[in-house]
């Protein structure tokens, strides 16, 4: 079972725990600009930008063009001045934008996730938001491995802060700063591995996994992307809930196959008796609604189904 960070396992709830402008980069100015930019983003970080910039009681220019990148940060020209805000990664790979590592490295080390601000092509700071683990998602964990589910954390975010949630979590296979292309790479080999593979997410990232997976599970709080290219969305958004939706699958399963076994093996013995004369028909009649009654009051058990205690 494969697992988004940020949304699945935690609560998607970022926050700015630091703005650290370069020397001679006013803070508030860079925050503005910054958050000016990111107002047109759903993403959780992008949202907690402009909250806090909000909450600063900093005002937000109108934004003259805008643009997503999947996965990687957000240009925009606020202002007459051009923004890309994101990975360093990709500051450095897209926009030729050389990032000091180790402007970011104590952060990530931290478990925190800080995104690089570029302003008219130089680093003007980083924004160093932090996330907090959903209460459930540790018991989820345990519960997965005993129904026999191998976890998988896969994030967008960098090492640092997936390692740290994998810490907290009890999972060993992580798998750290992810494109959206990256995610469905690992759900197909995977897959090529000779897996049945579950995925669950909830943002625009994680819709072509999910839609790859062979079991594509959306939680409820996500986006409307995810739930489109989901099999199921989960709407409480909590992943108790996804380890009671394979529990109740699986049992479902199980009594579909124990009906069909039943009323095969019943037909097997029963047909043959009839053609050769040996089985009164009101019988016959009286057998073919037991075998209907006893399917239906089969099937009724999982009215008895009841959620794992929390």
């Amino acid at each position: 079972i494969v697992l988004d960070k940020t949304g699945t396992v935690t609560t998607g709830q970022m926050a700015v725990t630091a703005v650290v402008p370069v020397a001679g980069v006013d803070g508030d100015r860079m925050l503005a600009l910054a958050a000016a930019a990111e107002d047109g983003s759903e993403h959780p970080l992008a949202r907690a930008v402009v909250d806090h910039a909000r909450a600063a009681g900093l005002s937000l220019a109108a934004v003259e063009s805008f643009e997503s990148h999947a996965g990687a940060g957000i240009t925009a020209v606020v202002e007459g001045h051009a923004l890309a805000i994101g990975r360093a990664s990709w500051l450095r790979e897209a926009w030729a934008i050389e990032v000091d590592d180790a402007l970011i490295a104590s952060h990530e080390d931290a478990g925190a996730t800080p995104i690089v601000v570029a302003i008219d092509g130089a680093v003007a700071g980083v924004i160093v938001l932090a996330d907090t683990l959903k209460p459930s998602s540790a018991l989820a964990i345990e519960r997965f491995r005993a129904l026999g589910l191998e976890p998988v954390l896969l994030t967008g975010d960098n090492a640092g802060a997936a390692r740290s949630v994998g810490a907290a979590l009890g999972i060993d296979d992580v798998r750290a700063g992810v494109t959206p292309a990256g995610k469905l790479d690992v759900i197909r080999q995977l897959q090529a591995d000779g897996h049945v593979v579950a995925m669950v997410g909830d943002g625009v990232n994680d819709a072509a996994a999910l839609a790859a997976a062979d079991l594509g599970i959306a939680m409820g709080g996500g986006t409307d992307a995810a739930m489109a290219a989901s099999d199921l969305t989960v709407v409480s958004g909590d992943l108790l809930v996804v380890v009671d939706a394979i529990r109740l699958a699986r049992r479902t399963l199980r009594t579909i196959i124990g009906n069909l076994f039943w009323a095969f093996g019943y037909n097997v013995a029963a047909i043959p008796i009839a053609m050769l004369g040996l089985l009164n028909p009101l019988l016959a009649g009286l057998a073919m609604a037991f075998s209907s009654v006893f399917v239906v009051t089969n099937s009724l058990r999982l009215r008895g189904f009841r959620p794992q205690a929390r």
